[in-house]
């Protein structure tokens, strides 16, 4: 423990570091096409790919539940919808082109899920997901909800599906909801894998173009959907200390907001060193282009210490509860502790390194931190 929290300490000790960049040179000089080519070849549409198929084994085993509710198709159904969130922390960074135009990050991924629009939904039949303020009552929250919180036990949970008043309409809710994510999941690599990737490659605008685009994204997930969602509001930080484990990713099932995290955490990091999808494989990256503009910061290379800092972040999650939740409960010291640490590089990333590169940030910093 004391080694643990020593290293915690080296790396937090560089929060006020000033960045040396590189030259203009070496910023021209460097091949960012063949970024683009990496990131979109070996990083996006391998993720996509893979989210795709989680999401169609994801309706294959809601159809099965649908037709015969039982302890064994939801145990099925619950395991495949773990393997397709799992999966979509995969894919955050990547919303860009249709992805966007389709609300991917919102559509699948907006909690705390709202349980009393999801009960009005399935008691009248009469919904629309396609909705703005639908957002909240669809996706992996909604299906957490409907997978582990309409009841205390299993026999509980699944006899809103055989013997409710309303049970063909909680199956007919699961049925779009699955429907719904794999669709998206197949209109987004179809669309990469029809023209976008060349659309991508190709878009070599400064301010505008694929490589700001997605180092911004890439910053953005890291701030606004990592840290802030998953550890800062359950942790106080955006409410003056009120705390809300109510508002943890994957509340209901209450098992794997800790996996879901790190998952994400570790998606960030291969993105940044630019490795191929599933492997140690490394080609360009963001990291590689910090070293080749000579990025320095307090006279160590500023990849170096956002690596580090990754590495930081990763030890202080590994002393978390696998529910989040109960951790916010029993010891919310640590979650504050983590956030701390993904702040830090916060700095880093949205500081140093979009400076260094000669980037700009387009998104809006409303939270106040």
């Amino acid at each position: 423990m004391k080694n643990t929290l020593y290293l915690i300490g080296i790396v937090l000790i560089c929060f006020s570091c000033s960045s040396d960049n590189g030259s203009d040179t070496n910023i021209s000089n460097y091949d960012k096409q063949a970024m683009l080519i990496n990131w979109a070849d070996n990083l996006i549409i391998p993720a996509f790919t893979d989210y795709q198929t989680k999401t169609e084994d994801l309706e294959t085993k809601s159809s099965a539940f649908v037709n015969t509710p039982n302890t064994a198709t939801l145990g099925e159904l619950r395991t495949s919808w773990k393997m397709a969130y799992v999966t979509f922390q995969n894919i955050g960074i990547f919303d860009i082109g249709k992805a966007t135009d389709l609300h991917l990050i919102e559509t699948a991924n907006t909690y705390p899920t709202t349980t009393a629009s999801i009960d009005a939904n399935i008691a009248s039949g009469d919904y629309n997901l396609s909705a703005q303020t639908q957002f909240a009552s669809q996706g992996f929250p909604a299906l957490d909800y409907l997978l582990y919180g309409i009841g205390e036990t299993d026999q509980e949970i699944l006899a809103f599906y055989t013997t409710d008043t309303n049970a063909d309409n909680y199956k007919q809710y699961i049925t779009d909801l699955t429907a719904k994510l794999k669709s998206i999941a197949v209109s987004i690599l179809a669309d990469w894998n029809n023209g976008y990737r060349t659309t991508y490659i190709n878009n070599s605008n400064a301010v505008t173009g694929s490589l700001n685009q997605t180092a911004n994204n890439f910053v953005e997930d890291f701030e606004k959907v990592i840290r802030a969602p998953k550890v800062g509001i359950p942790a106080g930080k955006f409410s003056n200390g009120a705390l809300f484990p109510e508002k943890v990713e994957a509340y209901y099932n209450n098992t794997i907001g800790k996996s879901l995290l790190i998952e994400s955490i570790d998606a960030s990091l291969a993105f940044f060193e630019g490795k191929t999808y599933g492997t140690n494989i490394t080609g360009p990256s963001l990291k590689a282009y910090l070293n080749a503009v000579d990025a320095q910061a307090s006279g160590l290379p500023l990849s170096t210490i956002i690596t580090d800092q990754y590495d930081a972040i990763l030890i202080t999650c590994n002393l978390l509860s696998n529910s989040l939740s109960d951790q916010v409960t029993a010891d919310n010291s640590k979650m504050l502790t983590t956030y701390d640490a993904l702040q830090q590089n916060v700095v880093y990333l949205k500081v140093d390194m979009i400076s260094a590169l000669g980037l700009t940030i387009d998104y809006v910093d409303g939270d106040g931190d």
